[in-house]
């Protein structure tokens, strides 16, 4: 499959394990894929999502992805439905940080050393966003896959990354607005 990717959605898997080595994690997942995403300049990817508006406010995308680790990857959905069953998820990331230090929840996935030099194997979601790739272009009969597919594979998932990707504007509807114009039955704006 990766033969079918352009060099920009290259780039943007080779970011992914870039931004996982550094940020010193075992497993490249589906935040690393929007990190090397939002790192693009110039690609179709980068264009949609200047069009709606996200250059602007990538430290606030880059913080709330923060955030979401800081609580151990659960997404507000997650927070909400532990609210529901009476259980205070800020009260438990404060606990476990004064136990065992700030960002203790986040550190769950950091590397030990204990793997083959370089190897950054991929998550399930990552893999997913991947495989999801390949089907948006597949279904708008596109021959490679590009960073815009690694996009809208990206928030027609649930979680973290579509999560903070809509909280700031983007969707996987406005998304394909812009890189495809309004769907069927719509009328195209003059």
């Amino acid at each position: 499959m990766f033969e079918r990717f352009t060099e920009d959605a290259r780039a943007v898997v080779t970011g992914a394990v870039e931004h996982c080595a550094r940020s010193g994690e075992r497993h490249v997942d589906e935040t690393h894929l929007l990190l090397a995403l939002l790192d693009r300049e110039g690609s179709r990817g980068s264009f949609a999502l200047a069009a709606l508006g996200l250059p602007g406010r990538r430290e606030a995308v880059v913080h709330d992805l923060a955030e979401a680790r800081r609580r151990g990857g659960l997404t507000r959905a997650d927070a909400d439905a532990l609210n529901d069953l009476g259980i205070d998820l800020t009260e438990i990331i404060s606990r476990v940080e004064e136990t065992h230090g700030p960002g203790a929840l986040a550190a769950a996935g950091k590397d030990t050393g204990r793997r083959r030099a370089g190897h950054r194997p991929f998550t399930r979601g990552a893999k997913e966003v991947l495989t999801g790739a390949l089907r948006a272009a597949v279904a708008r009969h596109d021959r490679c896959i590009g960073d815009q597919h690694l996009l809208l594979a990206l928030t027609a998932r649930p979680g973290i990354p579509s999560e903070v990707l809509a909280d700031h504007g983007v969707t996987h509807a406005s998304l394909t607005r812009v890189l495809y114009g309004p769907g069927p039955g719509q009328a195209r704006a003059s």
